[in-house]
């Protein structure tokens, strides 16, 4: 390819390197010249233009992004159509996205021309989640070096679908201990598998001693995948009750420990081909912890070994947790912004006929449960989920995520009764809430973190909302200034003619498909992918 200013007359073919108006007619970047356009430049005097030129061997911005991304399409992971030299990639389904780190630096060396970026390793991913993309630098570049990077690209990164199994639960007890805890343990258990379309079996809660939990491990063994063991007492030491227990059933410990803060006392071990983890004190809270990294892989059918858990310590110093009775400081800093999340799930779904949307099934899992786990599983302080039409069935299907709930009887009136109610239920530490809708099926825990980080960055006096390529969507995330202007909302009508008063700062974060994608009506559900239940 050559690249540079082209004499109009010898510009046929080329492809223009920047937007020029002709006449009426604005000839856009990337626009391959015609005839009829070198006839149009030349009748508005223009006698130069900034060019690539391609020679015989070259593949034009998009086919080479299309020829390099033909190699990472597989079955679990799907690829856009390309556009201004880009071809997306996105998970066809839920699980484990790993990466070769090598494979794509490999890519990387080829040619500067030549792009390719991933998510980090080991991130959980949905459906439609975008987990890499190919981007090629300039109009055009040699079939050689894209046959070079497709060469160098095999087995670069992969999905894992996450595989539905069956855990057996063990609570040991000691004098003190209270059921309601336990019952809480085994809600938010069942809400943390509902991820990955795990489910609990049966429970025990046997004595916090060796004989007593190898007994229950072996009571569940043959109607249990995996078996968790939740201890009265953390675990201190590799002879502790938990180790011992594995080791007197027949086991083997692959290891006690791990260097990620919250979870360092996970114990993973192996009984007879069956894995049992006893899991760290953390994993009785939602939040996000140690268990979970061990929890992903092992749902992605990935081994986990002691040197892999091992490898966790960077990256492993987690968000603290509240319920933490040790925290790592004695108080947080006075620039600490609490954010807390607000699920709107009250409303009547009209639009969709007898069927309740917010109950449709996406892989299995209730819409309104899986965009609540989204909301469970990010960086706030607290959820609420505001509840109305239905509300025994929604409430069933958020069970387990640790959400605490508001009834809105006023809900048939419209949206802004919902968003009152949701706003008049935050504690008075709440620097700002993040409002998020209960039918947006493909906005992810990470996607909500990247509001929260930018509303923290602004300092708490911004709005922040999603937007799917430019243009405003949700969810949205309102400082405590604006509750207020909330209260005073009537109607069907949700935050937006409050954020565009221009009383703040609105930071736009791009979330893509996944801000402007909600299903209001049978056909938008069913292009989403989900399933209407009666």
């Amino acid at each position: 390819m050559k690249f540079g200013p082209v004499q109009v007359e010898h510009a046929e073919g080329a492809i223009l390197a920047h937007a020029t108006l002709v006449g009426g007619t604005r000839l856009r970047k990337a626009h391959r010249l015609t005839a009829s356009d070198i006839e149009a430049l030349k009748a508005a005097g223009i006698t130069l233009v900034i060019a690539a030129r391609l020679s015989p061997d070259d593949l034009d911005e998009d086919a080479a992004a299309a020829r390099l991304a033909e190699i990472f399409a597989t079955g679990e992971i799907e690829a856009r159509s390309p556009t201004t030299g880009r071809v997306n990639l996105h998970a066809a389904t839920p699980g484990l996205f790993t990466v070769n780190r090598a494979v794509v630096d490999a890519v990387n060396t080829v040619d500067p021309a030549v792009t390719l970026a991933t998510l980090a390793p080991f991130t959980p991913v949905v459906p439609g989640q975008m987990v890499a993309t190919v981007k090629i630098i300039p109009f055009a570049v040699s079939s050689g070096l894209i046959e070079q990077a497709r060469a160098a690209g095999g087995g670069a990164f992969a999905v894992h679908p996450f595989r539905k199994k069956r855990f057996g639960v063990v609570q040991t007890v000691l004098p003190g201990v209270k059921p309601s805890v336990l019952d809480k343990t085994v809600r938010i258990t069942a809400g943390r598998l509902a991820r990955y379309g795990g489910v609990v079996g049966r429970e025990l809660r046997p004595p916090h001693e060796e004989q007593a939990v190898s007994a229950a491990i072996e009571t569940l063994f043959d109607e249990s995948d995996m078996i968790l063991v939740f201890g009265a007492s953390a675990v201190c030491d590799e002879g502790d009750v938990i180790p011992a227990a594995i080791r007197i059933a027949g086991g083997r410990v692959e290891r006690v420990g791990m260097p990620v803060d919250p979870g360092n006392l996970l114990v993973l071990g192996d009984v007879r081909g069956r894995c049992v983890i006893g899991a760290p004190g953390c994993a009785r809270s939602p939040k996000t912890n140690g268990f979970d990294w061990v929890l992903d892989r092992l749902m992605a059918g990935l081994d986990v070994a002691s040197a892999d858990i091992a490898a966790m310590g960077v990256g492993g110093l987690l968000a603290e947790i509240p319920s933490r009775p040790q925290p790592r400081e004695a108080e947080r800093k006075s620039g600490f912004l609490p954010v807390w999340g607000l699920l709107l799930a009250a409303g009547q779904s009209r639009r969709m006929g007898p069927g309740n949307k917010l109950l449709a099934e996406f892989d299995g899992v209730p819409l309104v449960r899986r965009t609540g786990a989204a909301l469970a599983g990010a960086q706030v302080d607290g959820t609420i989920a505001v509840l109305g039409h239905e509300e025994e069935r929604v409430r069933a299907a958020l069970d387990g995520l640790g959400l605490e709930s508001v009834l809105n009887p006023a809900f048939a009136e419209g949206l802004s009764t919902s968003l009152r109610a949701g706003i008049a239920a935050l504690p008075g530490e709440a620097a700002g809430v993040l409002v998020m809708l209960a039918d947006m099926p493909e906005v992810t825990t990470a996607d909500l973190d990247r509001l929260i980080a930018a509303f923290r960055n602004a300092g708490g006096n911004s709005v922040v909302r999603a937007t799917c390529n430019g243009k405003r969507g949700n969810p949205v995330l309102l400082p405590r200034a604006l509750f207020g202007e909330i209260a005073r909302l009537e109607g069907d009508t949700g935050a937006r003619h409050v954020v565009e008063q221009g009383l703040f700062t609105v930071i736009d974060i791009e979330l893509g498909h996944a801000a402007g994608l909600d299903v209001d009506t049978p056909e938008a559900l069913a292009q989403a992918g989900g399933t209407l239940i009666q």
